[in-house]
């Protein structure tokens, strides 16, 4: 299965190493092509400074929904904790997630939906499995 892998590039590293672990089990993982800019021993306000470059001037909201609209089967969304809130989903990764239901995807959380207003009851009407961790149940 073609899975991208999306989430806050805060946890670039995190995204790394569960691709190796997703392709160790047989899947095709698509992250950011921006990806490794993020990886290595850099400040939470590096990366941050990094991102928007990455946004502002090389469109990487457009460079990730090319591999989705061209041929991914589902997407992974590392949900960890962020900004004081547990599970967190920021604004591009709800835009991803919500790629991915266009393109009737599947969904899948690395942990359970937030508790986030504004946004939250959209995420559960996406429909979107939650592995806790687990990704022997990315089938």
């Amino acid at each position: 299965m073609k899975v991208c892998i999306a989430g806050s590039m805060q946890y670039a590293q995190k995204m790394f190493e569960i691709s190796k672990e997703l392709r160790k089990r047989g899947h095709i993982p698509i992250a950011s092509k921006f990806l490794d800019s993020y990886l290595g021993d850099k400040t939470d306000e590096e990366r941050e400074a990094i991102k928007l470059d990455h946004k502002y001037n090389h469109d990487a909201i457009r460079e990730f929904w090319k591999p989705m609209r061209d041929g991914a089967d589902a997407i992974l969304l590392l949900n960890y904790d962020k900004h004081g809130i547990k599970n967190y989903i920021g604004g591009n990764s709800f835009l991803e997630m919500g790629f991915a239901h266009v393109l009737e995807m599947k969904i899948f959380l690395m942990n359970p939906i937030p508790d986030m207003p504004y946004y939250g009851t959209e995420i559960i009407a996406m429909n979107p499995v939650v592995i806790n961790g687990d990704l022997d149940k990315i089938a």
